[in-house]
């Protein structure tokens, strides 16, 4: 079995912009989120690799990987075969969260079942050709007239839209997500001894203080703001008047599914 994900995500020290802070020698140690995991090309664009998959219920990351890989750590490989960044949009809702989403953007439980738009039902000829397929929007009065030569008639179809409400076209939005695909268990060595590659770090990188270790790079605009003068701040650097632009790291967690943050919380 692998390492948990975020025990093979290296590590990054960032100068402290704790408030009150006025030193820009003290860091700060994170986990970089910004060095992610990915499948292969071969791999990830090859369907022979997976298995189709629909989401039951309120399944997470972490029970699908439980069913599939019997280790619900192994969330990560059912999002990375997903290329699956923020769980929190691209994977179904509850329906507990899906109701309070619903009730958040359209005000009531009224609301929630009014006209969202109107879509076409399908209009065939009499001897089976499409004339119009189903799921267009259209307006609410729209119509069509065609010749049939089948029976060589001139038709006029006026009552060919139905009515989708806003309930109806979220959830179609959340039934879209269910359908997902998961890799095959028998290649799961094949994406630990990847990873084991991808993440350290390379030496040649100024950043580069160990194969788990960056340090954050300070722009110095003190001098030229024509050109970035790029170097690596030590805590025997002066203080941060010297400077007035840093790069900065975002710290967006919400993008993990529920055990990787906890993952994070504990540190292992």
């Amino acid at each position: 079995m692998t390492k948990p994900y975020f025990r093979q995500v290296p590590n990054f020290l960032y100068v402290d912009r704790s408030p009150g802070d006025q030193s820009i020698s003290n860091y700060t140690e994170v986990k970089n989120l910004f060095k992610r995991g990915k499948l292969r090309e071969d791999i990830f664009g090859d369907l022979s690799f997976f298995t189709k998959y629909s989401i039951k219920g309120d399944e997470r990351p972490d029970n699908v990987a439980y069913k599939i890989y019997n280790d619900a750590t192994l969330d990560w490989i059912i999002l990375l075969s997903n290329n699956i960044i923020n769980v929190q949009t691209e994977w179904p809702l509850t329906q507990n969260s899906f109701y309070n989403f619903l009730i958040d953007k359209y005000g009531s439980d009224e609301a929630i079942y009014n006209v969202h738009h109107y879509e076409t039902i399908e209009v065939k000829t009499s001897n089976g050709a499409t004339v119009v397929p189903a799921g267009l929007i259209v307006p609410s009065d729209y119509s069509i007239s065609y010749f049939d030569s089948n029976i060589g008639q001139t038709i006029i179809n006026t009552n060919i839209t139905t009515e989708v409400t806003n309930y109806n076209y979220e959830e179609k939005i959340q039934n879209d997500k269910r359908n997902i695909f998961v890799l095959k268990p028998d290649y799961l060595n094949v994406i630990f001894n990847d990873l084991e590659e991808i993440m350290p770090y390379k030496k040649g990188s100024s950043q580069y203080v160990n194969a788990t270790l960056k340090k954050e790079i300070i722009l110095d605009y003190s001098s030229d703001h024509s050109s970035a003068n790029l170097w690596k701040y030590d805590k025997a650097s002066s203080s941060s008047s010297e400077f007035d632009s840093f790069i900065t790291i975002s710290e967006e967690l919400k993008s993990f599914s529920g055990s990787e943050r906890r993952e994070l919380k504990s540190g292992v």
